[in-house]
């Protein structure tokens, strides 16, 4: 059965989520249909620049992003400090650049600072600023132009996605990183592409050019940017992406190899150091990234992470838990770029069941 939203996001136990939004019935409503023959390929340019312009209102890091055939895969960082660092002026200009709003909306912006630091609109404010952090109104703002376009093209009405987005939360540094290389080799995985740099319409290929000091020729959304030392931003706050970028493109190209040999594939012997660095089981984690296992989680994390999320949440089981232990073998153990903070907070095992 599933989890409320409720349930699957809190901005207190993580920042980060993996999201996924599927086509109806899982038709290629964004790719070639072999069955009829149709090239909807180019609905992939707009998801990706429908995203491009999200990331510049909502208070919302894209870390990595692929836009498949019948579905695509968004891995987020709500970044809720900057948001409440935005005076109110700023909230309703940004709430503009998507939506109509009233007259007196654009009054108080076009005014200045002064009408919208109003005590009377501190509620009004306050709604719209929560909205800005809010994924599922990004991801209303996301799929429902997508769906209105693509529906007029087809001279049809009803539904064009399948359901709700599905949201996965990451628990911590490896969840974070295991979710973006699965993201980043989707397309290779599914044979679109020979090469992870070859997918235009994902973020590695963004990493890929950045790594080789080339502009990115493609569209979509400025993916979030690896720290130069891969260790903090400022004197304590952990930086979301806790690797370097050649460490993470050290990852894709491990996991790539070792998906296009398929699971079955003997470990190579020069393991990348991110791995160690991270406490991932190799063997576990590159089934994961083939597809294997993992897909009906709704979080990710290792137990300890796991723990603190069900603590949170007020439940004593969560599904997954053995499939973390495999995939996270140095559960709680602490990764020797971290700070005393990190994105698992109050880390606590779950009890035995």
């Amino acid at each position: 059965m599933g989890q409320p939203r409720r349930n699957q996001i809190s901005l207190k136990a993580t920042p980060c989520y993996h999201l996924v939004s599927r086509c109806v019935r899982r038709e290629f409503l964004c790719g070639h249909d072999p069955l009829t023959g149709r090239d909807y390929s180019h609905r992939r340019r707009w998801i990706c620049q429908r995203l491009e312009r999200l990331v510049q209102v909502f208070a919302v890091d894209v870390c990595a992003y692929a836009v498949m055939s019948n579905h695509y895969h968004l891995v987020v960082h709500i970044d809720e400090q900057t948001a409440r660092s935005w005076t109110p002026h700023e909230v309703l200009r940004r709430w503009l650049m998507l939506f109509k709003g009233p007259a007196w909306m654009h009054e108080v912006v076009e005014s200045g600072h002064r009408m919208a630091s109003h005590p009377s609109m501190a509620l009004i404010v306050a709604m719209y600023r929560s909205r800005l952090m809010s994924l599922s109104w990004f991801m209303r703002c996301m799929n429902e132009p997508i769906a209105r376009r693509a529906n007029r093209e087809d001279q049809v009405s009803g539904h064009f996605w399948q359901g709700r987005y599905r949201c996965q939360a990451l628990l911590d540094e490896g969840a974070l990183m295991t979710a973006m290389a699965y993201v980043d080799l989707n397309p290779l995985r599914a044979g679109m592409v020979e090469r992870p740099e070859d997918a235009q319409y994902a973020s590695v290929a963004q990493r890929f050019s950045a790594a080789a000091g080339r502009p990115f020729v493609g569209i979509g959304p400025k993916v979030m940017d690896f720290p130069a030392n891969g260790t903090v931003k400022g004197d304590e706050e952990l930086t979301p992406l806790p690797v370097t970028s050649l460490e993470y493109l050290e990852l894709i190209d491990w996991s790539g190899r070792a998906v296009i040999a398929g699971k079955g594939a003997a470990m190579p012997e020069d393991i990348p150091p991110v791995l160690e660095r991270l406490g991932i089981g190799s063997d576990v984690f590159g089934d994961f990234v083939a597809g294997g296992s993992g897909r009906g989680l709704a979080v990710l994390g290792d137990p300890e992470s796991l723990g603190s999320w069900a603590e949170s949440l007020g439940r004593h089981h969560l599904k997954g838990r053995g499939l973390a232990a495999a995939l996270f073998r140095r559960a709680g153990e602490r990764l020797r770029f971290s700070s005393s903070k990190h994105v698992g907070r109050s880390r606590r095992s779950l009890p035995s069941t």
